[in-house]
């Protein structure tokens, strides 16, 4: 028998490990492998000393397909507390000993395997307000901003509240500031990496960590509430115009009706035009002499509403003065989907967009990178562009240059964790197994470590459980979980109620 290691997945397609120069190489099929399959698969060496994890690369086989599902299942005793890695099992060699193994999970009679119910496709407001639970961190943020814009505007409508009463265009864009802060790819990139550095040390307590992780990812709910009430605020500066038009210009009452609509709509750029017009007009206008001033910009600089202006415009520019036409690499693994490669090594836990068009159609996806010299995407294919980059590769996409942080990258803040991936969830976190991660650094594989589950004959494994048993043998501090709606729920649900903190997408954006 060839010394090789060998796996399958319960998708039917069984993959060998083998040895690989190249962390991303594409290994075209020969002419034998051609005529059984009409896929090939990247291959990737693990970066460091996880290279222990899988000594050589993964690449698809020819061999007979399989039913089977490999999962790593930790054991707290492999751990090396001093290094803070994880030990994970010994892939099973050798088909031979595949038919000799005996599952360790029970027996599932085809009566007792459940039934796959076709689910309806659920909108991303709907998973926010019905799925998630009452009293989610999002919609606590989201109570809170409201209810403090809503007293400030009850107290400016009744008279004890001055200065909002004569500033109220001033709260609106105030409002708009804020909304866009919480949207801002490259200030949150500076956030979270100011938070992973600061806060992702030891001596800083757990809860600190997780309540950052739940503010952090929960920001939306505070994009939400300022939107909401920069149109409140808009509606009762205009009340207030329209009450004394004597003392301001039908100018400045159409352009602020003009905003007010179009941030009804989401029009952001015109709307961003038309609010420094309206700035302009304001501040210029001179109710007194009911005409424009002349020289306009010592009395712009001394304005607030001239400084938070400039702020949302750079804010929301940064990012498209980024934007560049690159050169990639595109392979298509199967009709379903297709990887994308770039030049240079990122961080891991940072996602970044593409698009075929520097002014429409940008997707956000998960960056596959060793650190190094190369990163890849890997786009499933569910719409018009990523359907096209497997039926018409491109040589060159639209990138922008400003990469951004979400929920995987938070990894870092922890000593322990547990991450859960289903499906193409895998993606995020695997440059977190080509790069050293102080949570999970990976050293070895001990012998006779392997769970096969057959789907087959036992159904679909209990996900939820499973996470919260290996968290526990592991001494996860927190379970990161990617997945659809459903399963992110589902298994955020059942690690909080045995006491573990779990994160999970919210769908927010």
């Amino acid at each position: 028998m060839r010394n090789q290691v060998r796996f399958s997945s319960c998708s039917g397609v069984t993959f060998e490990i083998k040895p690989r120069a190249d962390p991303f190489a594409i290994t075209a099929a020969t002419e034998d492998e051609t005529n059984t399959s009409k896929k090939f698969w990247p291959s990737w060496n693990i970066y460091g000393n996880s290279s222990k994890m899988f000594p050589s690369s993964i690449q698809k086989s020819v061999s007979r397909a399989s039913r089977l599902f490999c999962d790593l299942d930790n054991d707290l005793a492999d751990v090396d507390s001093d290094e803070g890695r994880i030990t994970l099992q010994k892939l099973e060699e050798g088909k031979n000993e595949e038919k000799d193994h005996k599952p360790i999970i029970p027996l599932a009679s085809k009566r007792e395997q459940p039934t796959k119910a076709a689910r309806k496709q659920e909108s991303r407001l709907s998973v926010i307000l019905l799925d998630q639970g009452l009293f989610t961190v999002y919609k606590r943020l989201f109570a809170v901003f409201l209810i403090l814009n809503i007293t400030a505007l009850v107290l400016a409508v009744t008279g004890n509240f001055p200065y909002a009463r004569y500033r109220a265009a001033f709260f609106s864009i105030a409002n708009i500031l804020a909304l866009t802060l919480c949207r801002s790819e490259a200030f949150l990139r500076i956030v979270f990496w100011l938070a992973v550095k600061i806060l992702g040390r030891s001596r800083v307590s757990l809860s600190i960590k997780t309540a950052t992780t739940s503010l952090l990812q929960s920001l939306g709910g505070i994009h939400s509430s300022c939107g909401i009430s920069s149109v409140f605020w808009l509606i009762y500066a205009l009340v207030l115009t329209l009450k004394v038009r004597e003392n301001t210009s039908p100018e400045i009452i159409g352009v602020a009706s003009a905003v007010l609509s179009l941030l009804c709509l989401f029009a952001g750029w015109t709307a961003l035009g038309l609010l420094w017009a309206f700035v302009i007009l304001t501040i210029s206008y001179d109710p007194k002499t009911k005409s424009y001033r002349n020289e306009l910009g010592s009395t712009l600089i001394k304005q607030q509403e001239f400084w938070f202006t400039a702020a949302i415009t750079v804010l929301i520019i940064l990012p498209w003065l980024t934007v560049r036409r690159i050169p990639v690499e595109v392979s298509s693994p199967s009709g379903h989907a297709s990887i994308i490669k770039f030049e240079g090594g990122l961080k891991a836990g940072i996602l970044g967009r593409i698009s075929p068009s520097p002014f429409s159609e940008w997707h956000a996806f998960g960056i596959i990178s060793d650190g190094k010299t190369q990163h890849m995407m890997l786009a499933g294919a569910v719409g018009d562009f990523t359907k096209s980059l497997v039926s018409n590769p491109p040589s060159h996409l639209w990138v922008r240059q400003v990469h951004f942080a979400g929920l995987p990258y938070l990894t870092n803040l922890y000593e322990r964790i547990l991450l859960v991936a289903t499906g193409s969830g895998i993606c995020v976190f695997l440059s977190f197994l080509l790069q050293p991660c102080r949570a999970n650094m990976v050293s070895g594989h001990p012998k006779d470590k392997v769970i096969l589950h057959d789907t087959a004959v036992f159904g679909r494994p209990n996900v939820s459980q499973m996470s919260v048993d290996a968290a526990k043998r592991w001494g996860a501090q927190v379970v990161i979980v990617t997945s659809n709606p459903e399963g992110s729920r589902d298994v955020v649900n059942a690690c909080k109620s045995a006491g573990i903190p779990a994160f999970g997408p919210i769908w927010d954006s």
